[in-house]
């Protein structure tokens, strides 16, 4: 009976609260409906913002072992060392198709040129529409690059259940139909974003303009280079590009990048009197940093893991390290010896006279002097100094004999000859060979390395930016395009801007820029940040450099078709014969550390990235790319 009574008191209640209209009409609390978002201006931006968070990248401050993929670094780790005995590259290793992305991109776009958003200011509106062309526009961008032509779908695709959805099956666009594409997009928003040198996350008129120049390039390059390897190309022209379209392509390029450098809106970040920690502090600046045109920001935070980057924590010095972390990239001799010396000539690091004797040094940073400032703005050198500590980067004694006392552990103690008390044989940050952490090359990681108390600490790690665009990229960019446009006197002077701010006296002259020049200049200026592999595929040197011999370092730092598929170091020691002037003094040398057994190999089916079989078989219609 008192199960009965209780079943219709729930009977009752529920009945009556399912009349009741002030129950029924209730607001949920757990989303939000597409009136209230695409009517305030706050939810919007959290809409876009959440789209601009999830721009595809390849290299960054969060993806630090990629740059050990290629020849500017080593991975200091153990669960990398594969990467150095590897000889080819999977044909999927950059592979992208994320049309959920682009989807979610065409809903913003379609939402927000509604009438849900009749009530915004008509620039409010403007604004929004033309930031999600632009993440539209840099997703195909992103697309293009790894997989040549792919579909255009410029809105939201819906399945109507009927049992055939071969409507929703698009073909592979043109390469150069992409490359087009984007342009246009970009020439249709610029006017609809504003022009503001302290916006840096989001789109802005000058990263309009950086970007097409980055995107024409692109598409100028693989036009006029891609005629080297004509078996890299689709009869359809799904990959490759008619050799006939590079000077229209240069000439965008050209004209991007002289109207934002005309506009004076940025200039180059020159506020440190010490050059190469002017370099540096460009990376980690937040405050009117008057370069930077395009970021991906990030917050130091213990609540928001994913918010705040690894990269100081993963790549700080071990003797400095505020956390049992760090090390991991280890810049290669291969890059360090690219730096010129300041008078412009390019030298090896010799470490050996003529007679074969050893190059003895006063102090280890020595050994670099005279050189680019950039490359003690990019790279930690050994003598040098992190956070204010001065790094102990050394490999051990070596002795008259030619034999060398070492340690297999930081800052280990041994007995030297002739004496009766240990003494440290080894530096506290290395370099020990197959020893993760340490500075297996001789070299750490400089560039975007936090400076700033906790950065290192695993709860907190780092609240600096991802440099995406910079206004030095476009001077290259510049000088790139003028040059292959015959007009070597504009390269040159473009170039020397960038030059001077890293010490350069002698400006070069028409006659001094070669595409040797140009292919030198980008490496060294834009080491780790993310465009060296797709520089190589757009000018189609890739697979000459990566060619999958067992070379030893080049000699000629110089030459762009150099091949380099090894890691090499660079190992400084001190030397040991008391009594000898040279007892206590440095000399270096060159080494292959011991997990570096393989050599990089780029196929040159490797141009173009694969396009998995699932999606082929869900649409016919996607041609297969070339050489796989």
């Amino acid at each position: 009976m008192k199960k009965i009574l209780y079943i219709l008191i729930v009977i009752v209640a529920f009945n009556w609260g399912c009349n009741d209209d002030d129950f029924l009409d209730r607001e949920p609390t757990n989303i939000l409906l597409d009136e209230q978002v695409w009517n305030d201006e706050a939810l919007i931006l959290s809409v876009v913002s959440d789209l601009y968070f999830r721009i595809p990248e390849y290299q960054s401050v969060n993806g630090w072992w990629n740059y050990a993929d290629f020849d500017e670094a080593f991975g200091s780790n153990f669960g990398d060392y594969w990467r150095h005995k590897n000889n080819d590259w999977a044909y999927g290793k950059w592979s992208l198709w994320n049309y959920d992305y682009i989807r979610e991109i065409n809903l913003f776009i379609q939402k927000a040129q509604s009438d849900l958003t009749k009530d915004l200011a008509p620039e409010v509106k403007a604004r929004f529409i033309a930031e999600g062309r632009f993440l539209r526009a840099n997703a195909y961008f992103e697309l293009v690059k790894r997989m040549g032509g792919v579909p255009l779908v410029l809105e939201p695709l819906e399945y109507d259940f009927s049992g055939d959805a071969t409507f929703l099956q698009y073909p592979r666009a043109k390469e150069s139909e992409v490359y087009d594409f984007i342009l246009s997009e970009l020439d249709a928003v610029i006017g609809d974003l504003p022009n503001d040198v302290n916006i840096k996350s989001r789109a802005t008129k000058g990263l309009i303009l950086a970007m097409k120049a980055r995107v024409a390039i692109y598409a100028a390059s693989i036009a006029k280079y891609g005629a080297n390897t004509p078996e890299v190309s689709l009869s359809g022209g799904e990959v490759g590009i008619s050799a006939s379209l590079a000077e229209s392509y240069y000439s965008k390029a050209l004209t991007a990048t002289e109207e934002l450098i005309s506009s004076e809106t940025y200039s180059l970040y020159n506020k440190k009197e010490d050059l190469s920690e002017n370099f540096a502090s460009l990376f980690i600046d937040k405050g009117n940093n008057p370069e930077v045109i395009f970021v991906r920001d990030y917050v130091q935070s213990e609540r928001f893991d994913g918010r705040s980057n690894t990269w100081t924590l993963v790549n700080q010095p071990w003797s400095g390290a505020e956390d049992l972390e760090g090390g991991r990239t280890n810049p290669s001799l291969n890059l360090v010896q690219s730096f010129e010396m300041l008078d412009n000539s390019f030298a090896t690091f010799e470490t050996n006279t003529t007679e074969g004797d050893y190059i003895y040094f006063d102090n280890p940073i020595d050994m670099f002097a005279g050189r680019d400032a950039r490359l003690a703005g990019t790279v930690i050198l050994p003598g040098s100094k992190f956070k204010g500590k001065d790094l102990d980067i050394w490999a051990g004694y070596l002795l008259a004999d030619g034999s060398i006392i070492t340690g297999d552990e930081f800052g280990q103690r041994k007995v030297l000859p002739g004496t009766e008390t240990a003494v440290q044989v080894v530096g506290f940050d290395g370099p020990i060979d197959g020893r993760e952490y340490s500075a297996q090359t001789g070299f750490y990681v400089r560039k975007f390395m936090d400076t700033a108390t906790g950065s290192g600490q695993r709860g907190l790690k780092s609240d600096r930016w991802w440099v995406r665009y910079r206004l030095s990229e476009v001077y290259l960019v510049a000088a790139e395009a003028a040059f292959e446009l015959g007009n070597a006197d504009k390269a040159a002077g473009y170039m020397n801007m960038v030059r001077r701010r890293a010490g350069f006296t002698t400006d070069l002259t028409a006659t001094d820029v070669t595409f040797d020049r140009i292919v030198h200049e980008r490496k060294v200026e834009l080491a780790f940040e993310g465009h060296q592999l797709w520089d190589l595929k757009r000018w189609r040197l890739a697979h000459i450099v990566w060619n999958g011999e067992k070379v030893d370092l080049t000699d000629k730092p110089w030459k762009a078709d150099e091949v380099s598929t090894r890691v090499f170091g660079l190992w400084p020691y001190k030397y040991y014969e008391p009594g000898s002037p040279n007892d206590g003094k440095w000399i270096f040398r060159q080494v292959l550390p011991a997990q570096v057994t393989g050599a990089d190999r780029f196929r040159l089916g490797n141009y173009y990235s694969f396009i998995n079989d699932e999606i082929r078989n869900n649409n016919p219609q996607i041609v297969k790319n070339p050489n796989q």
